[in-house]
């Protein structure tokens, strides 16, 4: 996996919601430096568990899609004399 990256507006919106929430659900006041800081602490410790997660579940959408294919695909089949 390669690091997680961020463009500098996408930075700039996260940090804003650290800050955001670091005042309203622990009413204490975190500086820019800070809140980037505690990002790139979550992005390099905990980001990869995040992104498996989403790894996990485009896999399971795309098992679904594909089953539904199948399923479809066999619908398709004329019967013959022959058996799968």
């Amino acid at each position: 996996m390669a690091d997680i990256k961020f463009t500098d507006e996408e930075k700039a919106v996260i940090v804003r919601k650290i800050q955001l929430y670091f005042m309203e659900e622990l009413k204490q006041e975190i500086g820019r430096f800070d809140a980037e800081f505690l990002l790139e602490f979550f992005s390099e410790e905990v980001g990869a568990y995040f992104y498996n997660r989403g790894l996990y579940d485009a896999q399971a959408i795309l098992s679904a899609k594909l089953d539904d294919l199948n399923d479809s695909i066999s619908m398709l089949e004329k019967p013959t004399a022959f058996r799968r």
